[in-house]
């Protein structure tokens, strides 16, 4: 744990407060000012919080804006465990995520479409941290997040409509008690809203202001001072739905409970498949550990973002996938001291004399 508290900023290193502080001072003004919400209500269009949604988009800015787009393909995908990475990423771990979501929480429909949006979001920013704590593959982990992010956008809102809507009665998993009046074109909606605007803006400042002053002034001066909006954004977001939760102050550790559960299952265990998988097929520490990296890292902001949009801001659903981050941040932190434990543990050089392509 030392060799990561070295390296992970201050911000970073204690998310976990920061969103427990948010959901108390969210829950406070929620008691302390009930009027709160009518307020927040008519700052809307239809169904779209104003506030909320500004939030959201610039919550999701700072890490498409980060994304090197420019580097996909030129890495030499060939040398990396690519197919193994994509096989993880975006088959394995959402069904992994569903079986998992549907085991614990089958009778708590709402907590469980909530987990299930946060394992079909796949990571396009913290998995950099996590890569970078357990030297990883840098340039590996660029072209998967650059993958990551253009596949969010074409393919997310058909894998939510099949996820939340087609796969759970398949499964026995009754919905009934859900407002599940949604269709393809709505989720696509709001990934366009939500992930596209952010998408296009991170697009052009990259290659707008790389032109204009250099790759040297954007990676050094432009992203650390947009990185901290995307704090300041979740947990504004966060404030504004536990001030929605009063009602579930009550139950409110239990529910973090149930949500913890099948997420912290499903980080392990995601993690561990791909790291091992990686391992078998004789690739080296830094592959391996990518791979295993980035299938068990979620794009939170996404999973909130279609949620609220979807489902509302006091939602169940919502609720859940807020839980996300929470659980994420600290265990993620304990597996990449995983990933530096195997590093010594394993032959890793065996591997690098008999690689086998995949």
């Amino acid at each position: 744990m030392r060799e990561s508290k070295k390296s992970l900023s201050f911000l970073d290193r204690f998310l976990t407060v920061w969103i427990l502080l948010a959901m108390i001072i969210g829950i406070l003004i929620g008691y302390i000012f009930p009027n709160f919400s009518n307020v927040l209500n008519k700052l809307s269009i239809g169904t779209t919080s104003i506030p909320i949604a500004i939030g959201l988009i610039l919550m999701m800015y700072p890490p498409l804006a980060k994304v090197k787009y420019e580097e996909i393909g030129k890495s030499k995908t060939s040398k990396k465990p690519f197919k193994i990475a994509i096989l993880y990423n975006w088959f394995i771990g959402p069904l992994v995520m569903f079986l998992l979501a549907i085991i614990f929480l089958h009778n708590y429909p709402h907590l469980m479409i909530g987990v299930i949006l946060v394992g079909l979001a796949r990571c396009i920013a913290m998995v950099l941290v996590w890569n970078d704590l357990a030297d990883g593959d840098r340039d590996f982990v660029a072209l998967l997040v650059a993958f990551n992010a253009i596949w969010q956008v074409i393919t997310y809102s058909i894998f939510a409509y099949v996820f939340i809507k087609i796969l759970p009665p398949i499964f026995g998993i009754s919905t009934k008690a859900i407002n599940l009046n949604i269709s393809i074109k709505d989720i696509a909606t709001s990934v366009l809203i939500y992930l596209g605007i952010p998408f296009v803006a991170g697009v052009l400042s990259r290659l707008l202001l790389v032109k204009a002053k250099g790759n040297t002034w954007y990676e050094k001066n432009f992203i650390p001072k947009i990185s901290p909006i995307t704090l300041i954004a979740l947990l504004f977001t966060i404030i504004v739905m536990f001030s929605l939760q009063g009602k579930y102050i009550v139950t409110l550790p239990l529910q973090v409970l149930m949500v913890a559960i099948p997420l912290t299952l499903y980080f392990i265990i995601m993690f561990l498949l791909g790291f091992f998988t990686s391992y078998k097929f004789k690739y080296g520490y830094s592959e391996s550990t990518t791979v295993g990296l980035n299938a068990a890292s979620n794009d939170f902001e996404l999973a909130i973002a279609v949620a609220v949009a979807i489902f509302g801001l006091s939602s169940n659903e919502a609720f859940a996938s807020v839980i996300g981050p929470l659980i994420e941040v600290p265990v993620m932190l304990m597996l990449v001291n995983v990933a530096l434990y195997f590093r010594k543990r394993l032959n890793w050089n065996a591997n690098k004399e008999s690689n086998t392509e995949i």
